[in-house]
């Protein structure tokens, strides 16, 4: 029996996305797509491709490598000749969900997941951190589609009610003033029995890195030698992401964030949500998880391996 295959149905596009971008994409046998929704592992899992695609050896930072296509920020002929010049194998970000990305059978695809009320904690730290002049920025980018990305309340609460209960899509009912993160998961749920698609979750990563280390390695099919691991995973710590980040920040480039690189990665730690969100707040994520997730894809999503 044929399995059906993803196709797209939606176009993604406001002040921060553009999936018809990805029309420019021609895909090589062997290129990796790291598809995550925001504040779910994704600076994580390029590092992780990254040191594994290099060995450990010295390369150019991840931000040079790992290119973002679906980010309108960038002329888009820029990015895809930087793409194409890469001589190694090759591994992109995306935040889209899957009805909005350019499936094809020969490129392998890393979906990372957290569960939403962690991702709600980090998103508010980023979005609360913007200079004005990176939201001045981004906004008066040419081809904006739909209202510009506002700027966050001043309370946490107001944010969060708006995040859990509003869409910036008309099909998405959660993940304003971004996009769905919910609908993100699922959209890629869907279809995990396909052998190009695998499935990472950030407590998995936080738990046991290098179990999961070796399962990304097996999945690209790349070895992952014994002796270069300790080196590896001295540099995926957080606190030498974080380091790295800063040492690499370009001094006469103007920061998004209040406090640069170092706001960027933030505690990366899970539940602080329980010392923040109130009963009421708490009980508007049951429902919304049990609106827009089936149950197994929710379990994946709360807890990890552990529930499948």
């Amino acid at each position: 029996m044929e399995r059906i295959l993803p196709h797209v149905t939606r176009i993604y596009q406001n002040h921060t996305l553009d999936s018809a971008r990805w029309n420019c994409y021609q895909p090589c046998a062997g290129d990796v797509v790291i598809a995550t929704s925001y504040k779910s592992g994704t600076t994580w899992m390029q590092e992780i491709v990254r040191q594994l695609i290099f060995q450990g050896a010295d390369a150019p930072p991840r931000h040079q490598l790992s290119l973002w296509l679906d980010d309108r920020r960038n002329p888009i002929d820029e990015v895809i000749s930087k793409l194409e010049a890469q001589q190694h194998r090759r591994f992109i970000k995306s935040h889209l969900p899957l009805d909005g990305l350019p499936f094809f059978s020969e490129v392998q695809y890393i979906v990372v997941g957290r569960d939403a009320r962690d991702v709600f904690m980090s998103v508010w730290n980023h979005h609360a951190n913007f200079t004005p002049d990176f939201l001045e920025k981004i906004n008066s980018i040419p081809g904006r589609v739909g209202a510009p990305m506002p700027a966050a309340p001043d309370d946490i609460h107001d944010f969060w009610r708006d995040w859990i209960c509003r869409g910036w899509f008309a099909w998405e009912s959660e993940g304003y003033p971004w996009w769905g993160n919910l609908h993100h998961t699922q959209s890629w749920w869907n279809y995990r029995h396909l052998p190009n698609i695998l499935f990472v979750h950030y407590n998995d990563l936080s738990a046991d890195l290098t179990g999961e280390m070796r399962r990304i390695a097996a999945f690209l099919g790349i070895s992952l030698p014994e002796e270069s691991l300790p080196g590896m995973l001295q540099i995926l710590t957080l606190d030498a992401m974080r380091e790295e980040a800063v040492r690499n920040e370009d001094p006469n480039r103007p920061s998004s964030f209040k406090d640069g690189a170092r706001t960027f990665f933030f505690k990366g730690t899970n539940g602080r949500w329980k010392d923040v969100l109130t009963a009421e707040e708490v009980q508007m994520y049951e429902e919304k998880a049990a609106q827009v997730l089936t149950p197994d894809c929710r379990a994946w999503l709360e807890q990890g391996r552990v529930a499948l």
